[in-house]
């Protein structure tokens, strides 16, 4: 140490000593190198090993080249001489490579595992025949690995050690295992079955427990797993073109929510004869643990069971899945199952349904229960879904079609009549199906088409052809309103057998022949215009009448009047007769009054004449009433005018001419005359004091004296 010291000098020496912790350092972080340098010697046999420790040599010894060049410039800048580390390197050389030749040493990292292959045994004994992995320390690859740390007894000329990093699968997908050795598969299967083995982790356990070589049932999801690659050959999606498979093979297999997975497995026991599909297995998990699966009694090919909408982990060696759409049924339908797998069949429909044979829900056959409207998950390869619409349904034997087309064959059908005619009938039957006669329909007839086609075609079509023969065509013509009704009656009782409600028959255009229809034509065309005539006539009365009426409307007010006046004569002739009876009545009780009184005062007067006469004598009395009467009325015995009559012819003229002046000139009041020998009383003539009339006298005149 001290010519060391002295032939670097005091100055140098810190140099140096962190130049030999550097170098160890160095030669520290290089073992695992030379260890894996040394793995890869002992993991190939005679011919490979020469070749890859060359290469492993070559590719070793430029990096080192390099670095002792840029080692030496640093030392020399330092002003340390390179020839002095010589010996530091061999020694670290001697510490590091002797425990690894001579003791065996080998160093697996955290995320390795270690391949063990054994070159050779001193008892030469071999692995039995058929076998690839040793379990019992045979000469070749071992069964057992080396997990991480350091491994004493491999020495490299009896082992070799192959680092392979662990296996990790990431999220989102599966990894496939593929047994290079086992027991050997039975005839009916095609995959190695699960055993416990930590998922392939421990390759002694899988080959002592009945591992069997080939493809594997089992798989590996996600996570990270030490394999013995010499036994088990991994395939991910990463290296899966390799293998002949697609990365999408090795994923999660993901089943959209409205969709259903139709499942096919490809291992398991043969289907049934005369069955379509594997009954359903309970407890394997929607086909994740194909193991329990085939324990169940699986059969491979098409499964009753489906898959719902999630994310499964499949092997696809295993299962194969068919992504389909749920089964919709539309609002204003029911779907009606006819299910060609399930239990064996037992009838439900009873003794009085004849016709067919309706299941319950699991059964082979028509279930008696229909699906309502909306989304199921229905195993379509296996079941049938027949729509039935559960509104009504209008069937057209005409030249239109429905948008459900069920009548799209169906024509106007032709007819004869009693009268020989053959014409064309359109019809119309509107029908209906009950949600629970819907799978009785079905059974029966198998199809709402058949229905159609089988049952209302013949019925409908039937019925016209023979009730038209009792009928003319007129008879269609003029009373259709009551050959409908007959037909609906009849129809509706002929459906009824068949499940199925007939709500209406209507009868469209009728078409009888065309010579019948002109003449038919020509007769209403003359009937039509005779009551066109009669029409115009009864227009020409009304028109008559109108006038009369519109004469009368203006001659009403005169007739009113008229009437009126009429009226209003009667009345008043009516009120005058009665006034006149009045006046009458009045006059004659006036008139008896007058004669009363009369009788009365003449009585006194001839009283008092009685008492005159007594007393002066009738002559005497008689002149003295005349005197007084004579006075009281101013009676003149002196005329005014006196017409003499000498014998002269004027005497007449004279008087007359006498009078006229005498009343033109107001004279006085005029007096009796020859001409009027009675005396003239004035209006204004008083009364007598009793207030009744004075007595005029008429005395005779003497017509001698004349």
């Amino acid at each position: 140490m001290k010519s060391f010291s002295s032939l670097l000098g005091t100055r140098k020496q810190n140099k140096v000593a962190r130049l030999a912790a550097s170098v160890l350092a160095t030669l520290a972080i290089a073992a695992p190198t030379s260890l894996a340098i040394a793995g890869k010697i002992h993991s190939a046999n005679a011919t490979p090993v020469k070749t890859t420790i060359a290469s492993v040599q070559l590719n070793q010894t430029k990096p080192n080249i390099s670095q002792l060049q840029i080692s030496r410039t640093q030392y020399q800048a330092a002003g340390i001489n390179p020839v002095v580390l010589v010996p530091i390197v061999l020694v670290g050389g001697l510490v590091i490579f002797v425990p690894l030749f001579f003791g065996g040493l080998v160093v697996i990292g955290e995320r390795e595992v270690g391949i063990v292959v054994r070159k050779f045994t001193l008892s030469g004994r071999g692995l039995p025949a058929g076998s690839l992995i040793a379990l019992n320390g045979e000469a070749g690859l071992q069964a057992d690995t080396l997990a991480p740390g350091w491994h004493w007894g491999y020495w490299p000329w009896q082992y070799s050690v192959k680092k392979e990093s662990v296996i990790v699968v990431p999220q989102g997908e599966i990894a496939l295992i593929v047994a290079a050795d086992g027991a050997s598969n039975p005839p009916e299967r095609i995959l190695g079955k699960i055993v416990s083995c930590d998922n392939f982790q421990d390759a002694r356990k899988f080959l002592t427990q009945g591992g069997e070589k080939g493809r594997q049932m089992g798989f590996l999801t996600a996570g990270t797993y030490r394999i013995n690659t010499a036994l088990f050959k991994v395939i991910m999606a990463a290296n899966a073109s390799a293998h002949g498979m697609t990365p999408e093979q090795l994923r999660v297999y993901s089943l959209a929510s409205d969709k259903v997975g139709i499942v096919t497995t490809l291992d398991g026991l043969p289907i049934s004869a005369g069955e379509l599909a594997g009954a359903i297995i309970g407890g394997h998990d929607n086909f994740q643990n194909g193991q329990k699966f085939i324990d169940g009694g699986g059969r491979r090919g098409l499964q009753e069971q489906t898959l719902l909408s999630g994310s499964w982990n499949l092997n696809p060696w295993f299962v194969q899945v068919e992504q389909v759409p749920m089964t919709e049924i539309p609002i204003g339908y029911v779907g009606v199952v006819i299910s060609f797998v399930g239990k064996a069949h037992q009838d439900v429909s009873g003794a009085a349904f004849t016709h067919g044979n309706l299941v319950n829900q699991g059964h082979k056959g028509v279930w008696v229960e229909p699906l309502y409207p909306g989304k199921h998950p229905i195993n379509s390869r296996i079941m049938k879904i027949e729509l039935v619409p559960t509104t009504n349904i209008v069937l057209n034997w005409s030249g239109r079609t429905e948008r459900h087309s069920y009548d799209a064959k169906l024509a106007s059908l032709t007819v004869r009549s009693r009268d020989g005619f053959a014409f064309d009938l359109e019809v119309a039957q509107i029908i209906h199906v009950g949600a629970l006669d819907a799978p009785k329909v079905i059974s029966r007839v198998g199809a709402m088409q058949n229905l159609v086609d089988h049952v209302l075609e013949p019925t409908i079509g039937n019925y016209f052809r023979n009730s038209a023969q009792d009928y003319t065509v007129l008879d269609f013509l003029t009373a259709r309103s009551e050959r409908q009704s007959e037909a609906a009656e009849y129809i509706k009782t002929a459906l009824r057998a068949y499940d199925v409600q007939a709500i209406d028959t209507l009868i469209g255009d009728i078409l009888p022949p065309a010579s019948l229809m002109q003449t038919q034509t020509d007769r209403k065309i003359a009937e039509e215009e005779r009551k066109t005539y009669e029409v115009q006539q009864m227009a020409q009365t009304q028109r008559q009448q109108l006038v009369r009426e519109t004469a009368l409307a203006d001659i009403q007010q005169e007739m009113v009047k008229s009437e009126q006046s009429v009226q209003i004569a009667d009345l008043k002739a009516q009120a005058q007769i009665k006034q006149a009876n009045g006046e009458a009545e009045g006059t004659k009780l006036r008139a008896i009054a007058e004669a009363e009184g009369i009788r009365a005062t003449g009585n006194a007067k001839a009283e008092t004449y009685q008492a005159g006469v007594e007393a002066l004598g009738s002559q005497g009395y008689t002149a003295m009433q005349l005197m007084q009467i004579i006075g009281d009325r101013n009676v003149r015995l002196i005329p005014d005018v006196l017409v003499s009559g000498n014998g002269s012819n004027n005497g007449l003229v004279d008087g007359l001419l006498s009078l006229i002046l005498w009343n033109q000139t107001g004279k006085g009041e005029l007096t009796p005359t020859p001409l009027h020998p009675q005396p003239v009383v004035n209006k204004g003539q008083p009364t007598s004091e009793n207030g009744l009339p004075p007595i005029v006298v008429n005395f005779p005149v003497d017509k001698s004296h004349q």
